[in-house]
């Protein structure tokens, strides 16, 4: 019996990847979810859903290997959301965020005609 460390590791790195997506995906969707043992299973289920659908598109490994990943996503995905939680904004913060900038600092990202001078017509 021997233990198969590099398709492990492709495992292992495949679940990162879909762990990411799918908290994503699951913090964007819980609202729907009654209560949070319904957000427990939803998770699990979306969990599986990507990494199977991920590791099926993108990879060749079978689709026992691709449950597995799924699986391992599911185990991970609580871990990277705690160390993701407050890292990450949200669009409208960035948006506003950016735009306060502007006004603060004066520069906005509009060219200025002077610069560039009278652009012909055709």
């Amino acid at each position: 019996m021997t233990l198969h460390w590099s398709v492990l590791q492709q495992l292992l790195i495949l679940a990162m990847i879909c762990s990411t997506l799918s908290v994503a995906f699951i913090q964007k969707t819980k609202k729907l979810c009654p209560n949070h043992i319904f957000v427990l299973f939803y998770s699990f289920l979306v969990n599986l859903g990507i990494g199977v659908l991920f590791t099926q598109t993108f990879t060749d490994l079978s689709l026992y290997h691709s449950l597995w990943v799924g699986f391992f996503s599911y185990l991970g995905a609580d871990t990277i959301y705690q160390s993701l939680e407050g890292k990450l904004a949200s669009y409208s913060s960035l948006v506003g965020s950016s735009s306060s900038s502007k006004e603060e600092t004066g520069v906005s990202s509009e060219v200025d005609e002077d610069i560039l001078g009278e652009i012909p017509r055709d």
